[in-house]
């Protein structure tokens, strides 16, 4: 299934995308769902960010790329990390599909970096990676953008800097998607989900371990690489079997 959040008429539902139609849902995403014979076209719909998070968590470093990235740019030896490296993003940060990037002022440099994202389903505390599956809900497209010249505290957490969407998939591997980042219609990003150096489930079990995860919560996998955004850019990022979230930079 492909969840949607979304606005139709001035009132907010839980939709399921097939095509160009959206099936209305009927109950809570988080504790069962059913889908009603009810349906709207997509395009008479204001897709909404799909999950509003108590919590985001990021992960940084988490593709071989992106260490050797940091290396090239910071001119420094780093070994790959031995454990997940997290962060927090604040979930005022969320935006949704088709919305824009607000550039701050005072900036230097913003990057994108297009992420898969993992929607936590239920309560989860201390589970063990065998575990972890079964806490998530499903997979989703983050762009965990970035101030670089702010510290990580803030410059990640900018109003606007945690583009999410455009769907929740559910029932597939995350181990094994293309991920793609276009910038004004040009690829400057080709990877695939098989290189994260921490795997899903391993990341769940670790995160659950110091902190409760609960339903809803956002946990962005890292990227394989960054690069810098303008205001007037278009930004894609797409994800198979997911879709493609896409945001103007203004």
């Amino acid at each position: 299934m492909r969840i949607i959040r979304f606005e139709h008429k001035g009132k907010v539902f839980w939709g399921s995308v097939y095509q160009e139609k959206v099936h209305l849902l009927k109950g809570n995403i988080f504790s069962g769902v059913t889908e009603t014979r009810r349906t709207v076209p997509l395009k008479d719909v204001k897709i909404l960010p799909p999950v509003l998070p108590s919590k985001i968590i990021g992960v940084g470093l988490n593709y071989l790329s992106a260490v050797q990235g940091y290396r090239k740019d910071k001119e420094i030896g780093m070994e790959i990390p031995k454990e997940p490296r997290i962060f927090f993003k604040a979930s005022t940060s969320i935006i949704g599909h088709l919305e824009q990037i607000i550039y701050p002022e005072k900036t230097n440099r913003v990057d994108y970096e297009g992420e898969l994202g993992v929607v936590i389903g239920k309560r989860t505390k201390s589970v063990t990676e065998s575990q972890a599956f079964d806490c998530i809900l499903g997979y989703t497209i983050v762009n965990d953008v970035s101030a670089r010249d702010y510290d990580r505290e803030r410059g990640k957490s900018f109003d606007t800097f945690c583009p999410v969407g455009p769907v929740i998939a559910t029932d597939l591997d995350p181990h094994n998607l293309h991920l793609e980042i276009r910038m004004n219609g040009k690829v400057v990003q080709s990877a695939n989900t098989r290189d994260l150096l921490f795997k899903v489930d391993q990341l769940v079990s670790f995160i659950s371990r110091i902190m409760t995860l609960l339903p809803g919560d956002l946990i962005a996998t890292g990227t394989p690489g960054v690069g810098p955004m303008e205001k007037g850019d278009i930004v894609e990022i797409e994800i198979e079997r997911i879709g493609i979230l896409k945001n103007f930079v203004t």
